[in-house]
């Protein structure tokens, strides 16, 4: 039998049907951010004093969500993985240790393969969250927590493939994840160093000190120097700018910004020496510090160039942020 096909305007429809339904799916989980959540938070953070992992499993397409969730876990740290039920009745569950914790995600509640993992858990002793699409369903009974991720309608117009409730589980799960990074305290630090490779890693791990300006490339004058000293220092160091220093104490910055301002005005520039230019106490940043806080700091300030100080005081160098992006940071 040959098959009606639909215009391209009734396929843009659908596309919009799907999306809406979906979103609506989400938007319908903020009313189930209750006690549930941080129940479930306190369960995971005790888990991780515990120097235990979460264990995700699901069948089928929940099974690809468990995946993604742990994998959003795991990057955030939180330490965790996907153990598949099936492979898990045969053997696999010895990878769970009673540090653990164990999410479950079904939509019907009624998985069985899920349902015969739950006597192993027990025998554990560690406690059991499900995300489920019936709150009400076999499975829930024997989660110690459950969060409600049930949704009104699939997108698939026969109900029969899984679209608003993966997104629905998928979100919740970034939620918890994102959730317990913050309690945790998790820093970029932290999670640079889950992330060394690639431009993510190179932007994350990059420290200041690896990329400033250092030596007899650090452009210096002394606070009594005139125009001319404090233009040939700026010239030949290329940088925009000059540190004035005086026995390796930082005691302001001049940019070509500040001379182009000075010529404007009427004075005698035979006069004028470093300390009637410089700008007092500039911003400056610590060598240890991420190369992205670098980055940052300029952006705010709207300047090209930033003193690198050590914590006492101590002029270490200065970064341009052309030095940033060239190495990719940015």
């Amino acid at each position: 039998m040959a098959r009606k096909k639909n215009s391209g305007n009734h396929t843009l429809d659908e596309c919009r049907r799907v999306i809406q339904i979906e979103a609506e799916a989400v938007r319908g989980l903020l009313g189930r951010v209750d006690k549930k959540i941080l129940e479930v938070l306190e369960i995971l953070e005790a888990c991780g004093r515990r120097s235990g992992r979460v264990i995700l499993t699901g069948m089928g397409k929940s099974g690809l969500v468990a995946r993604k969730i742990a994998a959003t876990f795991s990057s955030t740290g939180t330490p965790s993985l996907f153990l598949h039920p099936t492979e898990a009745a045969h053997g696999d569950v010895g990878v769970v240790s009673p540090r653990d914790a164990v999410m479950v995600i079904s939509k019907s509640g009624r998985t069985d393969e899920l349902e015969a993992l739950l006597p192993a858990f027990r025998l554990l002793g560690i406690p059991v969250i499900g995300l489920l699409g019936d709150p009400k369903s076999p499975l829930a009974e024997r989660c110690d927590v459950v969060v409600d991720v049930s949704v009104k309608e699939e997108a698939c117009p026969f109900d029969l493939a899984p679209t608003a409730s993966t997104t629905a589980a998928l979100v919740m799960g970034d939620a918890i994840a994102i959730a317990l990074l913050f309690r945790r305290g998790f820093t970029q630090e932290d999670f640079a160093l889950l992330h060394p490779g690639g431009t993510l890693g190179r932007r994350l791990l990059t420290r200041v000190e690896s990329v400033m300006h250092t030596g007899d490339e650090i452009p210096i004058v002394r606070r009594d120097a005139p125009l001319k000293q404090l233009i040939l220092e700026m010239t030949s160091k290329r940088l925009g700018a000059t540190c004035v220093a005086e026995n390796g104490k930082l005691l302001g910055i001049i940019t070509d910004g500040d001379l182009r301002r000075l010529l404007e005005r009427q004075v005698d520039l035979t006069k004028v020496r470093a300390l009637d230019l410089m700008t007092v106490n500039p911003k400056t940043i610590e060598p240890e510090a991420l190369a992205t806080r670098a980055i940052n700091i300029m952006e705010r300030y709207s300047i090209m160039q930033l003193v690198v100080t050590k914590r006492t005081g101590e002029l270490a160098g200065i970064v341009h942020m052309h030095d940033l992006l060239k190495s990719g940071i940015g």
